[in-house]
């Protein structure tokens, strides 16, 4: 049997991924959030007026954490993420500037998903902290 070393984040970048981590504790909530303005079987859906308030409310709380996570090692997908907060928050104001009939659930669905599109790139940002992963060193026991 082969044991493995479990892999770990770099020192250097540990406070990163935790900044990083921090800035999730904001978005994805506010995520969830809007979601909930999407009817169920159950339930009639959180109104949207309020979903979209309190999902504004949790990108601009996000966009002050960003910094403390900018490194060379994730610079790519730091940008991406500033930009996907920057894309939403534009979107979140011309659906409240235009206010467009969105016909039903299938408008509001896509109302949503315009909304939460530009965030995937936090997505990649986890899996690219995950890939900065090295083997742990060694411990001088046998």
């Amino acid at each position: 049997m082969s044991w493995r070393r479990r892999k770990e984040l770099p020192p250097a970048l540990v406070p990163a991924k935790e900044a990083f981590d921090r800035v999730l504790e904001v978005v994805e909530p506010a995520k969830a959030g809007l979601a909930e303005a999407l009817p169920t079987s159950r339930l009639p859906g959180r109104p949207l007026v309020d979903a979209l308030q309190g999902f504004e409310e949790g990108l601009r709380a996000a966009r002050p954490l960003m910094p403390a996570w900018r490194r060379p090692e994730v610079e790519e997908a730091w940008a991406a993420c500033e930009a996907g907060l920057d894309r939403s928050l534009e979107r979140v104001a011309r659906l409240r500037e235009e206010a467009p009939d969105l016909g039903g659930f299938e408008g509001l669905l896509w109302a949503i998903q315009e909304l939460l599109d530009p965030l995937d790139p936090f997505e990649t940002a986890a899996e690219r902290f995950a890939g900065l992963r090295v083997p742990r060193p060694r411990s001088g026991r046998v």
